[in-house]
């Protein structure tokens, strides 16, 4: 586990899909879940700084991807946390549907190629459904709910903007350098774009991504930049 800021802080050796801790006064909540291998070591990553599985007491889901709910379905049974995730990805947390793909014939070759198998989730009932500009109060003081569709339908970032942190999810990855998210599991590259342009707005000073490590210098002008080159 390492710490980003005062009462955030990000799992270590997850494989695939980066986690989130935030410390509040009532307790802890994840933003996200990993794969469903890691859910382990996210409950002794927890128990290493001194806490309880039990105090996580909500986990926050960006999007029904495998390697971001793969391990849901046993650290809900773990810690009995509330999940919160969108009405469109609601259905695919709970096992109810399979995982939305673009079709083979939209994509070029290479993405063709890279286009995940269909797969339907282990399901996990989803507690609380949330949308676009809702504030989940008990949270960071207050953390608000960003819709970014485009890489799936129901994709969801989280921001705080008191203190300029945004959590990202895959609407932007950061692989050795920012990038949009991979075409082959990207439902409508278009409409990731525009949601890059909505993130790049809210001018975040630290960015926490679904996958590579937080931006926490330079963050509002390098997202500039990189809205900039995507938009062309």
């Amino acid at each position: 586990m390492r710490k980003i800021a005062p009462g955030l802080y990000t799992f270590t050796g997850l494989i695939s899909g980066r986690v989130y801790l935030i410390e509040d006064a009532d307790g802890l909540t994840l933003v996200d879940a990993g794969l469903e291998r890691v859910a382990v070591k996210i409950i002794r990553q927890i128990e290493a700084m001194g806490r309880r599985a039990d105090e996580v007491r909500r986990i926050l889901v960006t999007h029904a991807h495998p390697d971001h709910v793969g391990g849901l379905p046993a650290l809900k049974e773990w810690t009995g946390a509330q999940v919160i995730a969108s009405a469109p990805e609601r259905p695919i947390v709970e096992g109810q549907v399979p995982i939305p793909l673009p079709p083979p014939e939209a994509l070029p070759p290479l993405a063709r190629l890279l286009r995940p198998t269909e797969t339907t989730l282990k399901g996990t009932p989803v507690d609380r459904e949330v949308s676009d500009g809702e504030v989940l109060d008990e949270v960071m003081g207050g953390l608000q709910v960003v819709a970014t569709p485009g890489h799936t339908p129901g994709h969801l970032a989280f921001w705080q903007p008191e203190r300029g942190i945004l959590f990202c999810g895959d609407a932007i990855m950061r692989l050795g350098w920012l990038r949009l998210p991979m075409r082959g599991a990207t439902i409508n590259m278009d409409e990731a774009r525009r949601s890059v342009q909505r993130l790049t707005d809210l001018e975040p000073r630290l960015v926490c991504f679904g996958h590579g490590l937080p931006l926490e210098e330079n963050a509002a002008r390098l997202l500039r930049r990189f809205a900039q080159r995507v938009s062309r």
